[in-house]
């Protein structure tokens, strides 16, 4: 590639970690983490002239090594400089402020209100407590909302924790404030108390969530209670079984989704949990495929408007103005220095990382080029003056150039038609330091150009295309709370990541410095962002080479799965470039992008048909097909993507579609309904992927191979969905097709019918839309809509000319004869069909037309073409010829009146000549013959004639009497004739102009405004040689114009200051007009004398130097002379620069006078300067001696000030072998000094600012130095005044520092600092070593300067440091376990005097042991005890509570009561307690709050504990748990705490306590483990045996003052057990039936914990539940069976439920039902229709009793209203029998039933009687007539309802 091969980047910004390395320690991990991470550098181009030719070319060369990187620079060769197009100077943009402190490091904009809705219900169902009202921390109110989503944000609760991150989430929820350590445990232990186990919970639910998506189970969650209730009315919290069915039957169809807006699909519509709205599943950006587990809240109420985040607009700014808040930014972050780009770098991650506080600035970014115009040129925008127009255009048209970049040869972006910004057409963007573009992806996966006009660089960063999934798996990691909040959030660019970060993760992240005039390019796919360092303007845009395409699909669907409309469809655009013709280059990706979408599109189309669409339609075609984006196409309803290939829609929403993915996602109407609106058919679509299979042309053979090749790339889909099942049987789409066509062959030769062809048509259109293989189906059906089409019309035209025929009003329509030529010219007929008659009218219209046009051309008369005419209007065919006849027929008409009305004019030019020639050239048009047609062309001929003769007299010159004389000749013409019109105008003109001349010349000579007469007398002069007429009177006129207009110029110079010359020429032209006579020359005459005068007075003063006072006179006589005189300016010059000259002195003159310090200094430059002009002044002036003489006292000041400089600068400067520090040396620098100071005082008397003076201070200054430096060898002095004295040493002038006293005394006091600092004593942060202050004591020897007493102190030092050491190393000699206070002393005085050494870290080691220890211990401690005196007496206080818990262990059986309370581990003795009942031990009121033993007894209580041992569960008004750990230590940090102290040399109380806490500790957890073992051995059915244990372990766990978290959790699986056998027990013992979902429950329950089956309570309800599940399942069908069980078997069956161990109300209310009989066949309800008697309201079927038809509005049975008007009385035995209910036998119940047990034998006999009196009343009722027969009943039953109703 030569040197278009890639370099690496120069050393600098990106070679370094983008966090830097912190040294703070409150800097989060992933900031340290950062500080080992460097970003790699991205590839740099340099592309030669040649390869930087084409860019797209370029790119396409350095894609293979770039593209891995995701982005590159390009650096163009030099020639490469483009002018910037806008004007910097008036350019204003808008500009939007970035808060970039808040992108990363900001909370999500959570509602605080919905999390504290989820947060209550959580507390509700799960913890069975309210939230609190109010959480303070550091006396104000604690957002639990922020605080939540900042622990999620670092990992959690655990992680942040072990991380120790508590100040990051503490900076997290208040930014602004500094956090203690106290304050971190504080946050830590809030968190802990009320989120910790919220955490917990939704860390289930994400991980059942994770499992669900895993399986992919069904949408619905169907439970026991709600199986049949629609999820989106079951995701109603807090609803029960009934209220869901009211909220079922009132919102039924309600609801309707916020994306789509159909209330359709309500069974995947999920519902928010507080706002109630709904969406689909499939609706949601991103979709969901199942119901998320707990509540679920939409985007709406997650995200807060109070706390969102974006990019707010700002104000409109100018360059400058920009400019000004880029350096005030600058000098915020780093003052008046010069930052490296590291360092800018560094801080911009730190303010990111929301570790620098607020930062906000300003960013002109995304500015439209269209409308703010482009920093490149362009063809159409107008050139500077300051460019060149060549190079303008040259740059204008590079393609290069951003503007022309996305429409180059090549690019797909050719095809799009729209101008849209940022992708077609460039952005511009102003950023200032540290405004940032963040991490983001183009617009469907687009490369992306970056150019950078001006300014300062921009930092880069990419990732490449391949690791986007790893980059956004990351994001969503390092970001859980915002990509909760929003999870579109990467395409929002607000939201910033460390790349150190990235990289830590393994995803590979690449740097990029953008420098002026470079180019960065973005990959597909490639994530990006950055930040500028500072002011600089760019331009973007985008591009699409062909390569791109593959990555452009990938974008479309991102863009349909977050459900984000497209900016263009990508399926347009690959069909527009395929149709427009591209490069063959392009062909490989182009193909196998068409054959992606053909066969998503095959699939998609096959499985529509399969599924039962069969109605389908083209699209209607687009006006512009050739450009992408000219018409909107519509967009689905679900994703929001352009539906440009196919579209679903549907009859019951016409205006809606959806794509073909999401087809069943339209309605709920039935798949035939539904309709396929389709752009191309598979064919048109595999012809397009044909055009770039190969370069050649489709040749006529290429058909077949067309054909192969489709049908072998989509056979997996033809085999996998061509069959479908059709009126019971499967057929292929091919054998239906086939069948088709067999069938409209048949039709094509049957008579024509309408209905047959248009329900043949519609069979067709689930063909039309297939591949090649429905190319027959698709030429057959051309033939059909052809031979439908000519049928109906001949239909039609036959209709039309009968209805004409038989009512012949002109409103009708008749059909033209060229239409039925049409019709009738094919030679084979489409179909069958006759049309003989048709065939005659045409042949009569067509004679009728050729006699027509035979009247035209002979030139008929009027009368002849009007019978014409009406013969044509009453054919019934419509002729062209009809309208040609009335055209003809009125336009002679019209012709005929308008040449009458010419010829009858008389006035003079009433005609017009126009108008004359419009009616010629008609009558030459006309088809008839008139008499009128003669006179018009006499009249024609002869204004002619006369026309000629005007054009003869307008070529010769015009007199005015010749002229009157033609007019006066012509006055008798009618006919106005435009020559003689002009001739007349200029005689008129003539006429007025000599008017006005007399006029004016007539009191010219009472007139004395000269001006006034010389502007009208030019206008005549003007007017009159503009005249076409010669008149006589312009010479007069020319005279008397200069004779005024030397008058004007004479008037003018005696008012108006005029040059002297200018006088002179006015005098000179008047006596040439001869009028220099006249009093107004006169009076210019004298004026000129006296000027004359004055200027010889002038010249005289200049050439002999008079005085000032002269020149003045002269002055004042030049005011009184009003004309412009030569000499004036030179003397005003020389009189201004005296005046001057004696202003700029007068300072000088005056200083002796005026000695105020206070005022400006005078100059001594000049001063001399002054002294020297006294020669060019050609005035003479005072005070020039003065002047002088001050001159040289000035300079002799100088002269002596310069002697004392270089006396300063040879003793600084003295040879090294006379050099010596002594009193002689201070002497003479004294004595120097005194000298300067001295000249210094003279020189300020002065009053001049002389040079010399601030060279005289810096001297003063630096002996003062000197003198001080050398007083320091006499004594110690302190270290400020040594640390003084350096920093004065720093600002020394360079020229001081550098001379050789200065340095060796530099020297010196750098020594004595050393020395000073490394004294114990002192109070230097890091110690010095031994060995380092000997060096120091050696290095003395070498100076030339001496410091003895110093030397004498540090000697002492040493001697002190060697006694300490030989202490400390006495001491560890002696035996382990020393008494820790002599290691105390130890360290106090090794503070003191030692140096560093090994054996004072010894020291300090083991004292950080102990002291850490001890702090750890009270971090243990300090949130058990509120005011903790010691550590001792908190672990005496543990221990002691560990004493009380085994005295409970190993207390004896009988329960011996105890003098303590035992659920609190310290002795409260004034606290008031009770005694329990039960165990008879004694317990606090503040302790434990006792329940009740009795409700009887008012003051006797019974413990917790004991209820919980005898209920298995807490009382109801308990308020905390049996097993909590409160504040309790857990006791694995007392076993940590000893086994850290495992290796101390020292022994204290404290160790010994914690060790006997953790011997007891051991004790308590085996004596605990041994209960454990034994109740979850225990299977019997006595639990007595295992709750005394129980009861001992609960209260020693209560009274121990530690808490051991692993023990105390199996010990609750064994408490669970217990307590689920005793809630076993009573549920079976208790008073009522369990119900079965209660005892499956406890099933459940018990299986979950591990309860084996042959446990005694297991086993006992699983074998009632068997049992009873035996019984439901026979019962249900007996109560469905009609009757066909008997009802003595019935009685039976419940009987036995009755006696069932569980509860089947429902079973059993159906088997009562089941034995109620009805009618007079004494049947159960069977379904079959029932009517009941208004009278007795017994019930019979329609047909027992006949009843036909509808029924009656009044029945009354034939019991109540027999047919005679009389009753029938049944025998009393068939009454009391039928009606009663003898010991519950099956029959109707009466009004009261008793409830009764009934054996066997008396349901059988009950059931012998009941038959036996059944057939007793069938023979009396036989009795009777069929239909009228009589019944009635004894009684009327009570539980049927009163009114009369129909069953069906």
């Amino acid at each position: 590639m030569g040197k278009g091969r890639p370099r690496a980047v120069e050393k600098g910004v990106l070679g370094h970690a983008p966090g830097g390395a912190s040294s703070s320690s409150s800097s989060s991990s992933s900031s340290s983490a950062a500080s080992a991470a460097v970003v790699p550098q991205a590839p740099v181009f340099y592309p030669t002239e040649e390869e930087f030719a084409d860019p797209l070319a370029f790119i396409f060369k350095i894609r293979p090594q770039a593209e891995p990187f995701g982005i590159c620079r390009i650096v163009p060769p030099k020639s490469w400089n483009p002018p910037f197009a806008l004007d910097r100077e008036a350019f204003s943009f808008p500009t939007k402020s970035q808060a970039i402190d808040r992108l990363q490091a900001r909370p999500p904009s959570c509602d605080p209100a919905t999390f504290r809705l989820e947060y209550g219900r959580f507390l509700e169902s799960h913890l069975g407590k309210r939230s609190a009202r109010r959480v303070v921390f550091e006396g104000e109110d604690l957002d639990l909302c922020r605080l939540y989503n900042a622990v999620k944000r670092y990992g959690g609760y655990d992680k942040v924790c072990t991380e120790k991150r508590w100040a990051d989430v503490a900076r997290f929820i208040r930014p602004a404030t500094k956090i203690s350590e106290c304050a971190k445990h504080v946050l830590c232990q809030l968190y802990r108390e009320h989120l910790y186990d919220y955490e917990e919970y939704n860390c289930r639910l994400n991980r059942g969530t994770k499992k669900r998506k895993a399986a992919k189970p069904s949408l619905e969650r169907k439970t026991s209670n709600q199986s049949d209730v629609p999820v989106r009315q079951r995701r109603r919290k807090g609803l029960g079984s009934q209220r869901v069915k009211e909220v079922v039957e009132e919102e039924a169809l309600d609801q309707i989704c916020e994306q789509c807006k159909s209330g359709l699909h309500g069974e995947v519509m999920l519902l928010c949990d507080r706002c109630d709205k709904g969406w689909h599943l499939y609706c949601l950006s991103p979709p969901l495929t199942s119901v998320p587990s707990g509540n679920w809240y939409c985007l709406e109420c997650v995200n807060s408007d109070k706390d969102s985040f974006g990019f707010v607009p700002g104000k409109l700014y100018t360059v400058d103005a920009f400019k000004r808040i880029d350096d005030r930014m600058r000098r915020k972050w780093f003052g008046q220095t010069n930052v490296s780009r590291v360092q800018m770098e560094k801080k911009f991650w730190e303010i990111v990382e929301g570790r620098a506080g607020e930062v906000e600035v300003m960013y002109g970014n995304d500015l439209d080029t269209s409308l703010y115009g482009s920093g490149f040129p362009r063809v159409n925008d107008s050139i500077p003056t300051a460019i060149d127009p060549n190079i303008w255009k040259q740059y204008a048209s590079s393609p290069w150039n951003l503007n022309n970049l996305p429409k180059l040869p090549g690019s797909m972006l050719r095809a799009v038609h729209d101008n849209i910004a940022g992708v077609m057409v460039p952005w511009l963007y102003f950023g200032m330091i540290f405004s940032s573009f963040c991490w983001h992806v183009e617009d469907h996966c687009f490369y992306s150009i970056n150019y950078l006009h001006w300014g300062e660089p921009k930092c880069w960063y990419g990732v490449p295309g391949t690791e986007a999934n790893a980059f956004e798996k990351v994001m969503r990691e390092a970001l859980p709370d915002l990509f909760e909040a929003q999870p579109d959030l990467l395409f929002q660019l607000v939201t910033m990541l460390n790349p150190s970060i990235l990289l830590e993760n393994g995803v590979p992240v690449y740097g990029v410095l953008q420098e002026p005039g470079n180019f960065v390019i973005t990959f597909p796919r490639s994530f990006h962002g950055g930040f500028n360092f500072g002011l600089n303007c760019a331009e973007a845009v985008n591009f699409a080479p062909a390569d791109w395409l593959p990555h452009g699909g990938v974008g479309a669907e991102l863009y349909r799965l977050y459900r984000k409309a497209a900016v263009l469809s990508h399926e347009e655009l690959l069909c527009v470039v395929v149709k427009s013709g591209c490069s063959t280059k392009a062909f490989p990706y182009l193909k196998e992008e068409m054959q992606r979408v053909f066969a998503r599109e095959k699939k998609c189309r096959e499985e529509l048909w399969v599924n039962g669409v069969v109605r389908s339609s083209k699209m209607h075609p687009k006006k512009h097909p050739n450009y992408v984006g000219t018409e909107e196409d519509p967009t689905c309803i679900i994703c929001q993507q352009y539906l440009y290939l196919s579209a679903i829609t549907c009859s019951c929403r016409p205006s809606t579609f959806v794509c073909l993915e999401h087809w069943k996602h339209l309605c709920e109407c039935k798949p035939d309904k539904h309709h396929l609106l389709y752009r191309h058919t598979l064919a048109e679509l595999g012809d397009l992927i044909y055009l770039v299979t190969s370069e050649s042309k489709i040749t006529n053979s290429a058909k077949t191979l067309q054909n192969q090749f489709f049908q072998g790339c989509n056979s997996y889909l033809s085999r996998s969905s061509d069959m479908k099942k059709m009126k019971g049987t499967e057929i292929s789409y091919s054998q239906l097709a086939e069948d088709w066509l067999s069938h409209s062959c048949h039709i094509l030769e049957i008579p024509f019918s309408d209905s047959v062809y248009h329900n043949v048509l519609t069979e067709a259109e689930q063909f039309l839309w297939a591949d090649h293989d429905m190319d027959p189906v698709r030429d057959m059906t051309i033939k059909l809509i052809e031979a439908q089409k000519w049928a109906l019309n001949i239909n039609r035209s036959l209709l039309k000319i009968e209805s004409f025929e038989h009512c012949s009003q002109e409103s009708k329509e008749k059909v033209s004869l060229s239409d039925l030529e049409k019709l009738l010219s094919f030679q084979t007929l489409p179909c069958q069909l006759d049309f003989s008659k048709l065939k005659a009218i045409v042949e009569d219209a067509q004679n009728l037309v050729t006699e027509v046009q035979c009247a035209l051309s002979s030139s008929s008369s009027i009368d002849t073409l009007e019978i014409l005419y009406s013969r044509c209007k009453e054919f019934p065919i419509s002729l062209q010829v009809t309208e040609r006849l009335s055209s003809e027929i009125s336009s002679a008409k019209i012709w005929l009146n308008n040449a009458r009305l010419c010829l009858m004019e008389k006035r003079r030019g009433g005609v017009g000549l126009d108008f004359l020639n419009k009616l010629k050239s008609q009558m030459l048009e006309l088809h008839v013959k008139l008499p009128e047609m003669d006179l018009l062309s006499n009249m024609c001929k002869e204004v002619e004639s006369w026309k000629i003769r005007c054009e003869d007299i307008l070529k010769g010159p015009l007199k005015m009497k010749e002229l009157d004389d033609f007019l006066l000749s012509a006055d008798y013409l009618t006919v106005s004739i435009p020559e003689i019109d002009i001739l007349r105008k200029y005689s008129s003109d003539a006429h007025s102009w000599v008017s006005h001349l007399e006029n004016v010349l007539q009191s010219l000579n009472k007139r004395e405004d000269y001006g006034n007469i010389v502007v009208e007398l030019s206008d005549i002069l003007k007017a009159g040689q503009s005249l076409r007429v010669q008149v006589d009177e312009l010479p007069h006129v020319e005279a008397e114009l200069k004779r005024f207009t030397c008058r004007e110029s004479a008037l003018m110079a005696l008012t108006t200051l005029m040059p002297l010359g200018f006088l002179q020429q006015v005098l000179h032209e008047a006596s040439q007009l001869e009028i220099e006579n006249e009093h107004l020359f006169m009076d210019v005459f004298k004026v000129v004398m006296s000027a004359i005068s004055w200027e010889e007075g002038a010249k005289f003063a200049l050439e002999h130097v008079a005085h000032i006072s002269d020149f003045e006179k002269i002055l004042r006589d030049s005011e009184e002379i009003l004309v412009g005189l030569p000499s004036l300016p030179g003397v005003k010059d020389a009189v201004t620069t005296a005046q001057l000259w004696i202003s700029r002195s007068q300072p000088y003159l005056d200083q002796s006078a005026n000695v105020n310090p206070s005022d400006s200094l005078l100059q001594v430059d000049e001063l001399k300067e002054l002294v020297a002009q006294l020669k060019h002044l050609e005035v003479t002036v005072d005070g020039v001696d003065k002047l002088e003489s001050i001159a040289k006292e000035v300079e002799g000041w100088q002269q002596y000030a310069r002697s004392l400089l270089e006396n300063a600068k040879s003793l600084s400067y003295i040879h090294h072998a006379d050099f010596r520090v002594d009193n002689h040396l201070l002497t003479k620098i004294e004595e120097l000094k005194q000298k300067i100071d001295s000249a210094i005082e003279v020189g300020h008397s002065l009053s001049f600012q002389f040079e010399e003076l601030p060279e005289l201070r810096t001297a003063s200054l630096y002996w003062k130095w000197c003198s001080t430096a050398i007083s320091l060898c006499y004594r110690i002095p302190l270290r400020t005044e040594v640390d003084e004295l350096l920093g004065e040493a720093d600002h020394l002038p360079v020229i001081c520092s550098d001379s050789h006293l200065a340095q060796e005394l530099i020297v010196g006091v750098k020594w004595l600092k050393k020395a000073l600092y490394i004294l114990p004593g002192c109070d230097s942060k890091k110690r010095c070593k031994l060995k380092d202050v000997e060096v120091i004591l050696d290095e003395i020897q070498k100076i030339v300067v001496s410091y003895p007493m110093v030397v004498t102190q540090i000697q002492n030092a040493i001697q002190k440091h060697e006694s300490w050491v030989e202490q400390v190393c006495a001491y560890f000699e002696l035996p382990r376990r020393q008494p820790w206070s002599s290691l105390l002393k130890l360290k106090e005085l090794g503070e003191a005097d030692a140096f560093e050494c090994s054996e004072l870290d010894k020291v300090a080691s083991e004292a950080g042991k102990v002291e850490n220890w001890m702090s750890k211990c009270h971090v243990i401690l300090d949130p058990v005890f509120a005011n903790l005196d010691s550590l001792s007496s908190g672990l005496v206080q543990i221990k002691t509570s560990l004493d009380k818990a085994l005295d409970i262990y190993c207390g004896s059986k009988g329960r011996r009561a105890r003098g303590f309370c035992v659920c609190c581990p310290s002795f409260a003795g004034n606290d008031e307690v009770y005694t329990c009942l039960v165990c008879d031990d004694r317990y606090h009121f503040s302790c434990v709050e006792p329940p009740l033993a009795n409700s009887a007894m008012m003051n006797e209580y019974a413990c917790s504990f004991c209820v919980y041992i005898e209920n298995g569960a807490i009382p109801s008004n308990g308020n905390q748990s049996l097993i909590s750990r409160g504040n309790r230590p857990e006791v694995k940090s007392f076993f940590q705490l000893v086994s850290a102290a495992g290796d101390f040399f020292s022994g204290f109380q404290e160790l010994n306590l914690a060790e006997g806490i953790v011997e007891q500790a051991q004790e308590c957890n085996s004596h605990l483990t041994e209960v454990m073992n034994t109740t979850i051995s225990y299977h019997g059915k006595d639990l007595s045996s295992i709750s005394e244990s129980l009861l001992r372990a609960l209260k020693a766990i209560a009274v121990a003052g530690i808490y051991d978290h692993q023990g105390f959790c199996i010990f609750e699986s064994a408490l669970s057990r217990y307590s689920w056998k005793v809630r076993v027990r009573k549920l079976l013992n208790g008073s009522k039936k369990p119900v079965l979902q209660q005892i499956q429950r406890l099933i459940k329950e018990g299986e979950s914990m591990g309860v084996p089956s042959e446990d005694h309570f297991m086993k006992e309800i699983a074998e009632g539940r068997q049992i009873s599940l035996h019984w439901a399942d026979i019962a249900k069908k007996v109560a469905s069976d009609s009757g066909k069980l008997a009802l003595s078997e019935v009685y039976k069956l419940i009987i036995e439920g009755e006696n069932l161990p569980l509860h089947f109300e429902k079973e059993l209310k159906s088997l009562r039902e089941r034995s109620l009989l009805y009618c007079i066949c004494r049947k159960p309800y069977d379904q079959r229709a029932m009517i009941a008697c208004d009278q007795c309201d017994e019930w019979y079927h329609f047909d027992c009793i006949n009843l036909l038809g509808p029924p009656p509005k009044t029945f009354y049975c034939p019991a109540c209203q027999p047919s005679n008007g009389g009753f029938i009385s049944l025998p009393c035995a068939i009454c009391k029998e039928e009606r009663s209910c003898n010991e519950g036998g099956p029959d109707t119940p009466a009004c009261h039933r008793e409830s009764k047990q009934i054996g066997s034998r008396s349901i059988r006999s009950n059931i012998h009687q009941n038959l036996q009196h059944n057939i007793d009343l069938l023979q009396v009722l036989r009795s009777h007539s069929e239909v009228d027969q009589l019944w009635r009943e004894s009684k009327k039953p009570l539980h049927r309802v009163a009114k009369r109703r129909i069953m069906l």
